[in-house]
């Protein structure tokens, strides 16, 4: 029997795709075992996980407009354009509750990507961690320049998508010999060369692998596009992409956009199923009801 890794690309707001297309799955009863989650498609997995269908949607929708949310200013008050603390504490414990008791207690496992400023590679955290997975999402998505540094027993780290966007080939090393991989960019998308070297070269002068990182970032996440693509060829990957224009930044404030991107994931996903189920049906580690 084959095995399949389910790999979610971040990309800020953008994950109101990927929220989109785990709704369906858990409308479908389609239980992934194995998920590789970066930044915003981490902060997805866990309410799929939980099976709190709509959660991520609901959150999303409901605080955009709130400052502790997301804002510029936060950028002078708090160093962070996202309100690290209300998003990664004050949300989960508070507001929109998370299940921890399902999550933690669920089959399904998570593994969390995480770039460590110092050596700048990638880092695949173990999401079942029970004391620290709001840590290891909260540094998942501290996006460089837009947010602070996270340190975690004694590492620094930054936003999983720096260091490796799509992790592809780290699902492979486990062992998943298929992919169902959701991107949140369009078909035929170039990522160009970063334009602000300078600002992460002083903002991060302490950290010159990570710079180099950054700076490399563009071929890493191109090359990485052009295996996802030779996979696809071969069959050994199903990719869910964007089928209408992506239209909105990673820190989109438009509530009804943010839907319609919701939506474009729910249907890209309900068209693509009868593919996903095909695909999936000689694998031992995804559980298909409906």
């Amino acid at each position: 029997m084959n095995k399949v890794g389910l790999v979610l690309e971040g990309g800020g707001m953008r994950g109101l795709y990927t929220g989109g297309v785990l709704d369906f799955f858990l409308d479908k009863g389609l239980l992934f075992q194995d998920i590789i989650g970066v930044s915003a498609g981490a902060c997805n997995a866990v309410s799929y996980i939980s099976r709190q269908r709509g959660r991520n949607f609901k959150v999303n929708t409901d605080y955009v407009g709130d400052k502790r949310y997301l804002s510029f200013e936060g950028m002078i008050k708090r160093g962070s354009i996202f309100g690290m603390d209300f998003l990664f504490e004050e949300i989960p414990n508070k507001l929109v509750p998370f299940d921890y008791e399902t999550y933690y207690n669920s089959n399904m496992h998570l593994t969390i990507v995480v770039t460590n400023c110092e050596t700048g590679e990638p880092e695949y955290l173990d999401g079942g961690h029970k004391s620290l997975v709001n840590r290891y999402l909260r540094a998942s998505s501290s996006i460089p320049m837009f947010a602070p540094i996270v340190e975690i027993e004694g590492k620094k780290y930054l936003d999983g998508g720096t260091a490796d966007s799509i992790p592809i080939q780290f699902s492979k090393e486990r062992g998943n010999t298929k992919q169902i991989v959701v991107v949140t960019r369009n078909e035929g998308y170039v990522k160009k060369p970063e334009p602000f070297k300078w600002l992460y070269s002083r903002q991060y002068k302490g950290y010159p692998k990570l710079i180099e990182t950054i700076q490399n970032r563009h071929h890493m996440y191109n090359n990485t596009l052009k295996t996802l693509s030779e996979w696809e060829a071969s069959g050994e990957a199903l990719v869910i992409r964007p089928s209408k224009p992506i239209i909105i930044g990673r820190f989109e404030k438009d509530v009804e956009k943010l839907r319609e991107l919701y939506n474009n994931g729910y249907e890209d996903a309900a068209r693509l199923y009868g593919q996903i189920k095909s695909f999936c049906s000689d694998c031992d580690n995804v559980v298909v009801s409906k």
